[in-house]
């Protein structure tokens, strides 16, 4: 069933989502060589519990990170660990939220550990455009085709891969709202877009194959041949005006955007 809010509560939405977003550029922030992942998930799991809030993935599903921490060929669902240390020339999706007066934020980004390689670089930017023209096409009388086709258009025609088994969807008072929100399709195909949807557009895009498989801990999902992935997730009202990125960043550039600025 999709959830339909009113302007009111999309306001009240967006005000809440300031800490998932401030948490991610807290996260950043502490991206560097010889940092720990479980360093990084402590300082924002304080982070967000300082300023009201709950970590959204401590204990969902099970989960027992307050981030996910992905880092090179691991596309999403990393756990943080003690033992799993950054070194240069790294990528690493940080994926943080925060519920706050019941709603539930959620975003996504793709930071650079020092210097990385122009391939690599390559990668991160393309998927970061992929973001904007997924969101951009989050309009009224849309389809969530549009979106996925957007979205898969620009990452096939510059050479990489599109994650399929996992994809954006809705959001609000709980983290997995529908609809499901892919990042292929066709245009004009699938649910039509209505003002009050709110979703997590959220491309995973690939460096080589697409097709990837679950590391034994259940939950850390890497590509097949081993080659980095990216991940860039915002979460987006869809109203009169168009879409309205609930996580925009008020302040300019993340720090540490090395990740993909």
């Amino acid at each position: 069933m999709i959830h339909i809010k009113t302007p009111e509560e999309i306001e009240e939405f967006r005000r809440c989502d300031a800490l998932s977003k401030e948490a991610l550029r807290l996260a950043g922030s502490l991206v560097r060589p010889g940092v720990s992942t479980k360093e990084i998930d402590s300082a924002v799991e304080a982070f967000i519990r300082l300023h009201g809030g709950v970590p959204g993935f401590k204990g969902l599903y099970g989960f027992p990170g307050s981030i996910c921490a992905s880092v090179n060929e691991e596309i999403v669902h990393g756990i943080p660990s003690p033992m799993r240390f950054l070194n240069e020339g790294d990528v690493i999706s940080i994926d943080t939220g925060a519920t706050v007066n019941g709603w539930v934020g959620d975003n996504a980004w793709t930071f650079y550990v020092g210097e990385v390689s122009d391939e690599v670089k390559g990668l991160c930017e393309c998927t970061r455009d992929c973001l904007k023209a997924g969101i951009e096409q989050a309009k009224p009388g849309n389809h969530l085709g549009d979106i996925g086709y957007a979205v898969q258009h620009l990452a096939e025609s510059n050479g990489y891969g599109v994650v399929r088994e996992y994809v954006g969807h809705g959001v609000g008072r709980v983290m997995h709202e529908d609809p499901n929100v892919p990042n292929y399709g066709k245009r004009g195909r699938g649910v039509k877009l209505q003002v009050g949807m709110t979703i997590a557009i959220e491309p995973m895009i690939t460096l080589g194959t697409y097709k990837n498989h679950t590391l034994a801990n259940g939950w850390t999902v890497v590509t097949n041949d081993g080659l980095p992935a990216a991940h860039y997730e915002n979460s987006v009202a869809i109203t009169k005006d168009g879409p309205v990125i609930l996580t925009a960043d008020d302040q300019g550039p993340w720090c540490n955007m090395q990740g993909g600025e």
